[in-house]
């Protein structure tokens, strides 16, 4: 590996997604400014690159002062920050719109052209959705503050620390049912999260990427019911598929978010999550001219190919089971 003379400021480093994304970048050969609220627990980064490549750094989206001490002698910036849902002080509005603002606006103020931001499919300025409409507004920031900002918008990202596959695959271990919300007929393209990292440092090398947005999905769509199927298949565990209308759904994650309320609880579901389930979620639903992973030079890799390999350990006898697939 030839290591470059660029810094690139990573927000968000510590997350799903950012963990991928440094090691991508480091594997490019980046020096890597990792910027988390809680350098202190993100020690597991600096293995990623050579002794000297990732740097760790504090950074607070409601600090300015700390945002622009990440950005400094930066060559580039690439911005993940993002919640599923909100929890005290951290809200959607702070951090997806106003955090995505203030990114922007410093790193353009540092004199960054090359920005990558992080958003979502169905990113909506007019979404019922919270979720969707800071994305959105994060979106329009950023590149208002940098016209040459490439926008990433990925569907359901998989990968072994997701939300997604691991939730349903760990409560299929005590429910006797599993949730069917709005029938299980919304669709998703599930995307690998290394895939979304490679897509950001292609984005972040490419002058044909600049100015544009690119919808990140992988190379199968599955239904909601399909996506559950597959997992109690893998897990090899019959559960029913329970019809849940969306009223009812509504109604559940009212009660995920009475719960999030308490210390160290993560709801479920909340409202604005079932609002999201109402609406597919693919590469090309925006009716937007955008680019997709194979524009940016990288093949998607499929479900059947990745998850098995972390929902194993959620079968009855762990990845060693002999039992048969159900």
């Amino acid at each position: 590996m030839t290591l470059r003379d660029e810094m690139i400021t990573v927000f968000g480093a510590s997350g799903f997604i950012g963990r991928y994304v440094v090691r991508a970048l480091a594997k490019a050969g980046y020096r890597v400014r990792a910027a988390t609220r809680r350098p202190h627990l993100a020690y597991d980064l600096k293995p990623m690159g050579v002794v000297g490549q990732i740097q760790l750094v504090q950074a607070n989206l409601r600090n300015p002062a700390s945002v622009a001490r990440a950005v400094e002698g930066s060559a580039g910036v690439i911005n993940l920050v993002g919640i599923l849902f909100e929890s005290g002080r951290q809200s959607f509005d702070s951090l997806q719109s106003d955090g995505a603002r203030l990114v922007a606006e410093t790193a353009a103020g540092a004199g960054v052209e090359r920005f990558v931001q992080i958003s979502a499919i169905g990113a909506d300025a007019d979404s019922p959705s919270k979720y969707a409409r800071t994305k959105a507004l994060g979106e329009q920031a950023v590149r208002a503050a940098i016209p040459t900002a490439t926008v990433l918008r990925p569907s359901i990202v998989f990968g072994t620390e997701d939300q997604f596959f691991n939730k349903f695959a760990d409560m299929a271990r005590f429910a006797p049912a599993l949730p069917l919300i709005g029938g299980g007929r919304t669709k998703f393209q599930p995307v690998w999260c290394a895939d979304v990292a490679a897509g950001a440092v292609a984005a972040l090398d490419s002058e044909a990427a600049r100015g544009r947005t690119y919808e990140l999905g992988g190379p199968e769509i599955y239904t909601f019911k399909e996506v559950l199927e597959f997992i109690l298949a893998t897990i090899r565990r019959r559960r029913l598929l329970l019809p849940v209308p969306f009223p009812v759904a509504g109604a559940m994650g009212l009660a995920g978010e009475l719960s999030g309320v308490l210390p160290f609880v993560e709801p479920f579901l909340t409202r604005d999550q079932v609002t999201l389930l109402r609406r597919d979620n693919i590469v090309g639903m925006s009716g937007e001219d955008v680019g997709t992973l194979a524009d940016l030079g990288i093949e998607a890799e499929t479900v059947e190919a990745i998850v098995p390999a972390y929902l194993a350990r959620y079968r009855k006898g762990g990845q060693f089971s002999e039992e048969p697939e159900v």
